[in-house]
């Protein structure tokens, strides 16, 4: 094996592989920072992953990486290169948020990626997003479409779309994306990757107190279940002004242990949202597949739906009031998107008793929703109701119709953001047009070791890490396989 086949053989590996070859000193951070680095230049053209890259700094961060190592210092990523959602501020770098405008670089980092960076690992770019993480899409005139590399006519998913896509291309082995209404969960699923929604405060949104009146948090994208958990154990902890700071959960030792034999509550039937949605024949045979191994592995399962009530009435005011605060910090409101300005000024008129109700009735969704985990130990959910979007499908639409689409398209996901509890999106299969399809494997507050436990489990029966989307993956990227899927208009 030559040295770039070696090289490409730790890409494929992942993050932990990556992480323990470095320490072992079978490959340098140089080698595996260039070439995610090189993998970047090959596939932005198509993919378009990236907001922002940093080459230079990455590179010398490689250099130094590698001398570390060589001096004996090992640390969880020492050198290992990911990729962060641009929701998050690197000292040095804009946050824009997937807005237009000329954003000043921030003067440091936030929490998140001080601890990433604090456990060695080298960080080669900000992800795209579509404009304050609202879209189910990652799209904006700030940097274009971003493709789903399984079929790049098809969204990779928002709001974490440039991340998922990232990894899903092998450009990364993981990154750190962001859940206010699915946002992790959504992009995971449609592209075969792992993702974790922590319980709220498990991953510091400092320097906001909260984001998004506590609806929305980090988390990690990966393709196994380990990788994810690894990411997510060196972002994990509080900072001291963090309004939320949950007890401590170890997810590395759930990683690969016996979850026992679980009550699982399988339940198709959404949350009331006030518009219609139907589950995609598909979805719903991918969602019914894991049902039936999950009771292969022993596991009871048993149809039943969480009571949620009107708990979208506790969304709506807190997602309209975090995208107001948003937008108080662009440089120029007018180059907001249309849909952005709307949901600004209902942020307005919502801010004040009803925003203070939403938060008010968060207790009582808790106690009424966690009765379903009196009776069972997870809670088992489509991702979404369809698979992946086409590119545009939502471009131009007016604010009421895009709202209307984004519920039909995905459903699922956000009430357990006003819970503010764990949630992983596992790979489900996918169409028979090749497109990924995702469950979620749901648990109540702190439950994110059990989660990651069956997660792991039903990853060492269906292997899901070992597909790739055709053209990227553990041989290289580019060439003329790749680019000329690129479909015409768009």
């Amino acid at each position: 094996m030559g040295e770039g086949d070696q090289v490409t053989g730790f890409i494929a590996g992942g993050l932990g592989d990556q992480a323990r070859a470095l320490a072992a000193g079978e490959v340098s951070s140089r080698e595996l920072v260039g070439r995610a680095l090189g993998r970047i230049e090959a596939t932005q053209p198509l993919l378009n992953a990236f907001r922002w890259v940093r080459a230079e700094a990455a590179a010398e961060e490689a250099e130094a990486a590698d001398l570390r190592l060589a001096a004996g210092e090992r640390l969880p990523l020492l050198g290992v290169p990911v990729a962060v959602k641009d929701d998050m501020d690197m000292a040095g770098w804009p946050t824009a948020f997937g807005s237009a405008g000329d954003f000043p670089p921030k003067t440091a980092d936030s929490e998140a990626v001080r601890r990433l960076r604090a456990a060695g690992a080298v960080i080669v770019g900000k992800t795209n997003t579509p404009e304050f993480g609202q879209f189910p899409f990652t799209e904006g005139p700030a940097f274009g479409v971003t493709r789903n590399p399984w079929n790049p006519a098809h969204t990779p998913g928002g709001s974490s779309g440039g991340a998922a896509a990232a990894v899903a291309a092998g450009v990364v082995p993981a990154a750190l994306g962001s859940d206010g209404a699915g946002s992790l969960r959504i992009p995971a699923a449609w592209t075969h990757l792992v993702g974790i929604k922590p319980q709220r405060g498990r991953v510091s949104t400092w320097p906001e107190p909260e984001a998004f009146q506590g609806i929305t948090c980090h988390g990690p994208l990966a393709r196994t279940v380990a990788d994810a958990a690894l990411l997510l154990h060196v972002v994990s902890g509080s900072h001291a002004g963090d309004l939320h700071r949950p007890e401590a959960v170890d997810v590395l030792a759930a990683v690969g242990r016996d979850p026992g034999r679980l009550r699982i509550a399988l339940s198709l039937r959404p949350a009331f949202a006030g518009a219609r949605h139907r589950l995609d024949p598909a979805a719903r045979s991918a969602t019914l597949r894991i049902a039936e191994r999950l009771e292969a592995l022993g596991h009871e399962v048993i149809e039943e739906d969480p009571r949620y009530g009107l708990i979208g009435l506790g969304f709506v005011p807190r997602s309209m009031a975090g995208i107001r605060e948003w937008a108080r910090q662009v440089p120029d409101r007018a180059v907001l998107d249309t849909r952005t300005r709307a949901n600004a000024r209902l942020g307005l008129l919502l801010g004040g008793g009803a925003l203070r109700a939403a938060r008010a009735a968060e207790p009582r969704s808790r106690h009424r929703i966690g009765e379903i985990f009196d009776r069972f130990d997870v809670v088992l959910t489509p991702s979404t109701a369809v698979p992946p979007l086409r590119t545009g499908e939502m471009a131009g639409l007016s604010t009421r119709r895009t709202d209307s689409a984004m519920i039909a398209a995905c459903p699922y996901s956000w009430p357990w953001n006003v819970l503010g509890w764990p949630g992983v999106s596992v790979p489900a299969g996918f169409t028979d047009g090749g497109l990924p399809l995702g469950v979620q494997l749901l648990g109540p507050g702190g439950g994110e070791p059990l989660l990651i436990s069956l997660a792991g489990q039903l990853e060492g029966d269906l292997r899901w890490y070992e597909r790739w989307p055709a053209g990227f993956g553990a041989v290289g990227v580019g060439g003329a396989g790749v680019g000329s899927r690129l479909p015409s208009g768009g």
